[in-house]
């Protein structure tokens, strides 16, 4: 039956292939009606025809396959009546299961440093961040930011527009000064620790080393670990040497708060970093260029996969009466005809 379903047209198929098999008799029927119609009855001969006068054949003649041609479609319908044709209409129905996403991005004034083209750390993370949040359509994403203190800029949302809209309007220098990493930490698991979700993530982007706030990093990082939150770090920033900042200071003759331009010493913290993603299960990254930390948000995208489960439903629409009622008028109008207008079968 595998060879009919290619014959058939997308969608449609029998309840009763078997029945199909009736049809084998058609051929039957017609090489019968053939052979009959060929050997006819005996003729009588003669030796010319010439005093034979022409005469047209009637149109019960002309006409007399028809009942027989009426008949064969109507059985041939019938059959396939019988075979109960129907067809069928699938629905796909998917669904997702979203990954719950925290994004704690570091905004304290290290993030300045300008070692990062075309501007500074802070504008290529929020860049990253960005393209981060708009190839993740199925799950929940929120933002912290965090310095001295931390501060949740959007809670878990699929609002991406409004989340994307915040993260563009963050700036430099709201939370206070210094890095509390263990903050930030705490602050993101307050915000996942409701989460249903079967896969629960925080990525925390920094360029320094934890020295503000009231929570230790490591107590923090064990927690994660008990809620199942995995959290990757990427620690931000060329490596070795001072870089170069501009300050905002206040000039004291004219009281204008004015930018200077200062080198200073900015170390990642990178065991702290690691000790944190491999506590709770993630990994550490470290980005010492735009296109390193561009690099890294995609590779923890391939990590973090959300699940698509998708289920195909079929429902069929049964076509018996749309084939059995011409099918059984057919035979009716054959009945009729060799009843009534062919009454006898030609000789």
């Amino acid at each position: 039956m595998s060879l009919l379903a290619s014959l058939l047209p997308s969608g449609l198929s029998f309840r009763d292939p078997l029945f199909l098999l009736l049809l084998v008799a058609l051929p039957i029927a017609i090489a019968f009606r053939i052979i009959r119609e060929r050997r006819g009855d005996s003729a009588l001969v003669v030796p010319t025809l010439a005093f034979v006068a022409r005469v047209k054949p009637g149109w019960r003649v002309r006409f007399r396959h028809v009942p027989f041609v009426l008949g064969c479609l109507g059985f041939a319908g019938l059959v396939v009546a019988l075979a109960r044709p129907r067809v069928g209409l699938e629905r796909t129905e998917s669904w997702t299961e979203g990954v719950d996403i925290i994004v704690a991005l570091d905004a304290s004034g290290s993030m300045a440093a300008e070692d990062f083209k075309p501007k500074n750390r802070f504008f290529v993370a929020k860049a990253a961040t960005r393209t981060f949040v708009e190839g993740r359509p199925q799950d929940r994403l929120g933002l912290i930011a965090f310095a001295g203190r931390s501060r949740t800029v959007v809670p878990l949302t699929t609002d991406r527009a409004m989340l994307l809209t915040r993260l563009a309007e963050l700036k430099l220098g709201d939370q206070g000064d210094g890095t509390a990493i263990g903050m930030a930490l705490g602050n993101s698991l307050a915000r996942l620790g409701a989460s249903k979700a079967k896969s629960k993530v925080v990525v925390l982007v920094t360029d320094g080393g934890n020295n503000a706030g009231e929570i230790d990093p490591d107590t923090a990082a064990n927690v994660a670990k008990g809620l199942g939150i995995r959290v990757y770090t990427i620690g931000v920033g060329t490596a070795g040497g001072p870089v170069e900042i501009p300050v905002p200071v206040r000039d004291p003759d004219t009281g204008r708060v004015v930018e200077r331009r200062v080198m200073a010493q900015i170390d990642v913290d990178e065991k702290l970093l690691g000790r944190i993603a491999e506590t709770t299960g993630g990994r550490f990254f470290r980005a010492t260029d735009p296109a390193g930390l561009a690099e890294t948000y995609a590779e923890i995208d391939r990590l973090e996969k959300t699940e698509v489960k998708t289920t195909t439903f079929t429902r069929w629409r049964e076509t018996f009466p749309r084939v059995a009622i011409p099918a059984a008028a057919l035979l009716a109008m054959a009945a009729g005809l060799a009843l009534f207008a062919f009454p006898v079968a030609p000789r």
